[in-house]
């Protein structure tokens, strides 16, 4: 009834033949032909538990080729012979003589021996032409199939025996309770049906089917191939997460009726079968879990799975993930111990970003706040109470975000919020200087005396506040570690290796914190007027970090504003305008305040130079005197545009696929620190420029921290930016090429060369 193998692959060779030869004709005419989907509308459906009916509707023009036609089903020995009707004989110009089906096609498939099995998979193979002259390429449709649940079986009443028969009653009730207790539950091989295929797409393709009331653990599959062949990080599908009744941990479970795992998957050269080794462990709802299965499989290779020899060296032996979702997979593949070193680690490399600096002159001024009293066992105390509420902040904050989507650190960015702590930082650097006396009434200056005693005078619960405080108001920022962590936690639910994941991060955050604060204590002077001097000098950096907090809420040249007052105030009460004793004078000291007077001149200058940038609306901090320059030739930054929510980003991918062009989104906030860092080092780069005019590029502000901001988070699995997303010509995430924090235009050149290369 089917053709030969070897005959029918020659008939596709001549229908592609007769294709290639009418193709002038058919771009002539140019006949609007159907998507084959629409063409051929393909269903099936259970007709009884013993027979499946597979249906085509054909549009009119279009038909199927008899010969063509295939079924398999993932379980074995259970299909029958199909039954097919009988076709419309038609002159082919490959095929000769050839039985077609026009308009519609019912095909019977008998089902023998399901007994016990709740769902099949059908794969129906099919292709077909239309009249015009399009001859459509093989197509492969896979239909799930639920089987109907078995009748109950009707007993007969039971008859009791005699009561002198009371010990026969008790073992054989015994005997049959424990055999009706064994018989609730299915085999291991019912209760989850595995099956697995090579896709075309070089992907391996693992499917099991789940009975109901059961369910299979997430983080107990292993997949290993006897012939070495190169095979990529599983595509893990959503899973649930519920108390596990054997350990009583939150864990992991899939319990959806078809599981499907895809794997990327490179086969060695000329290799014609492969040998899968799948691992795995579930459990029934009703408390039994069954012993860990593992399965081999002998899986043929698709000839086209084989990638040509001349792009075979641009094959990666794994695939590229991005950091977050590497650190991801630290998370989830190995022990306790190594996990938490290694997020120690990234704690410390997260030391040396701006997100920590500022808490280096808020700690240091704590210390300071002890005066003569404070000793090098105090400092380290002190330190470590910072650190560990900065940690457990971050560790709460964290889980809360994974767990429910909510950045706690983007909603303490309200202006009013940050405008209060800013107010603390001008009250507590005041009383550093010693002046309530002289700027307020002495009922305000008396409780801001208290208040900022009690914080920088060292008790242990005010330093814990403002460690609480630091943690969520002054560094909001996201890095890769703290997103794969984040990424982790929400994936899999499991909040207490996530939790210890951040606070052991945030503990090599705070190292470089720790040794300044015991530096500060064992190298403070203990007296004199000294100690009112350091007070000073840590009462201007206070300052330095309200100003560089309302950066995030105030216009640039109000800021640039504040800066230029900070420093010709600084410089004029270190006496910049004052005159100094020449060191040939002989009086002690002469050269130190020379040297004094050098620095602060520094400080007024430069401050002059930030007046002059606030006022022409183009310098910063660092540049103060960026100005128009028509005549120097200044690199064009490309121009980001603005979106707002998900149905935006939709129509604008929608509109980018039209050009064949893809797109980088960014995600920008005011309060984020690496946003504005990147815009200022990374996005300038005149190389940089030159890489982004090949995409389009698209920015959502996420300030706000609105409804439609958090909707676009939770639908990319984001928490807080800076992040960068890629997308390709077609519309789709390359979630490999993800970008979560700071990068240097060094870094983002090689990874938009790599992103460019592979659309």
């Amino acid at each position: 009834m089917f053709l030969p193998s070897v005959q029918r692959d020659k008939a596709t060779l001549l229908r592609v033949a007769n294709a290639t030869s009418v193709a002038e004709e058919a771009e002539e005419a140019e006949p609007d032909f159907l998507d084959p989907e629409v063409a051929f509308t393909f269903s099936a459906r259970l007709e009884r538990p013993d027979l499946l009916i597979a249906k085509w509707q054909m549009t009119e023009g279009y038909y199927l080729y008899r010969d063509r036609l295939d079924f398999t089903l993932n379980i074995p020995n259970i299909l029958g012979q199909p039954q097919l009707p009988t076709g419309k004989v038609k002159s082919d110009p490959a095929f000769g003589e050839t039985e077609v089906y026009y308009h519609e096609l019912e095909v019977k498939l008998p089902l023998n021996n399901t007994q016990g099995l709740q769902n099949i998979l059908l794969d129906a193979h099919y292709q077909g032409c239309a009249d015009a002259g399009l001859c459509y390429p093989p197509i492969t449709k896979t239909a799930l199939i639920t089987l109907p649940k078995p009748e109950p079986v009707v007993t007969t009443p039971k008859i009791l025996p005699e009561p002198n028969d009371s010990a026969t009653i008790g073992l054989s009730d015994l005997l049959k309770s424990e055999k009706s207790a064994t018989s609730e539950f299915l085999k291991v091989d019912q209760a989850f049906v595995f099956s697995a295929k090579i896709s075309e797409q070089a992907q391996l393709i693992l499917q099991w089917q789940i009975a109901e009331g059961y369910y299979l653990y997430r983080n107990k599959f292993k997949f290993s191939l006897a012939e070495g062949d190169r095979m990529g990080e599983p595509e893990w599908p959503p899973s649930e997460t519920i108390q596990d009744p054997a350990s009583d941990d939150t864990v992991a479970v899939y319990r959806q009726p078809l599981l499907e795992i895809p794997i990327p998957f490179h086969p060695l050269e000329n290799l014609k079968t492969i040998h899968l080794t799948v691992e795995y462990q579930g459990c029934a709802e009703k408390g039994l879990c069954y012993p860990p299965m593992t399965t081999t499989v002998e899986l043929p290779v698709p000839p086209m799975v084989h990638p040509d020899i001349n792009t075979r060296s641009k094959i990666p032996t794994s695939p590229i993930l991005s950091e977050q979702d590497r650190i991801a997979q630290i998370l989830s593949k190995n022990n306790l111990f190594y996990t938490l070193v290694a997020f120690f680690g990234f704690g410390l490399l997260l030391s040396l970003t701006p997100c920590v600096f500022p808490m280096i002159p808020i700690l240091s001024s704590i210390i300071v706040g002890q005066g003569q009293s404070v000793t090098p066992y105090r400092a380290f105390i002190l330190s470590l109470v910072y650190i560990l509420s900065v940690s457990i902040t971050y560790s709460i904050a964290g889980v809360i975000a994974g767990l429910f989507g909510e950045n706690l650190q983007a909603m303490f960015q309200a202006p009013w919020v940050i405008i209060s702590f800013v107010l603390i930082f001008i009250a507590l650097s005041f009383s550093m200087f010693g002046f309530y006396e002289l700027q307020l009434p002495s009922s305000l200056q008396t409780r801001l005396t208290l208040l900022s005693h009690r914080q920088q005078g060292g008790t242990f619960i005010g330093v814990a506040i403002m460690g609480f405080l630091s943690a969520l108001i002054v560094g909001p920022c996201v890095a890769a570690p703290l997103a794969g962590a984040l990424v982790y936690i929400g994936q899999t639910g499991n909040a207490l290796l996530g939790g210890l994941a951040l606070f052991f991060m945030s503990l090599g955050m705070g190292v470089p914190l720790l040794l300044i604060g015991i530096s500060a204590g064992h190298w403070l002077p203990k007296a004199g007027v000294w100690m009112n001097q350091i007070k000073a000098v840590f009462g201007v950096l206070l300052l330095a970090i309200a100003i560089w907090m309302l950066e995030r809420i105030i216009p640039a040249s109000v800021t640039l504003l504040l800066w230029a007052s900070l420093f010709i105030i600084s410089a004029v009460y270190l006496g910049a305008l004052e005159t100094v004793p020449s060191v040939s004078a002989g009086l002690r000291g002469a050269g130190w305040r020379n040297l004094l007077k050098g620095f602060s001149l520094i400080l007024l200058i430069y401050g002059i130079l930030l007046l002059i940038g606030a006022a022409s609306g183009k310098g910063h901090l660092f540049q103060p005197l960026q100005l128009n320059r028509e005549n120097v030739e200044m690199p064009t930054i490309l121009p980001f545009k603005a979106i707002k929510g998900l149905e935006e980003l939709n129509r604008e991918l929608a509109a980018a696929k039209t050009q064949g062009k893809p797109v980088i989104l960014d995600f920008y906030a005011d309060w984020c620190i690496s946003c504005k860092e990147m815009e200022q080092f990374t996005f300038a780069d005149a190389d940089i420029q030159k890489l982004l005019t090949q995409a389009i590029l698209l920015r959502t502000d996420v300030t706000p921290n609105d409804q439609q901001d958090k909707t676009l988070y939770q639908h990319f699995d984001l928490f807080a930016p800076p992040v960068l997303l890629f997308f390709s010509p077609q519309g789709e995430e390359q979630r490999q090429y993800r970008i979560v924090g700071f990068i240097s235009a060094k870094e983002f050149r090689q990874h938009l060369e790599g992103f460019f290369a592979q659309l």
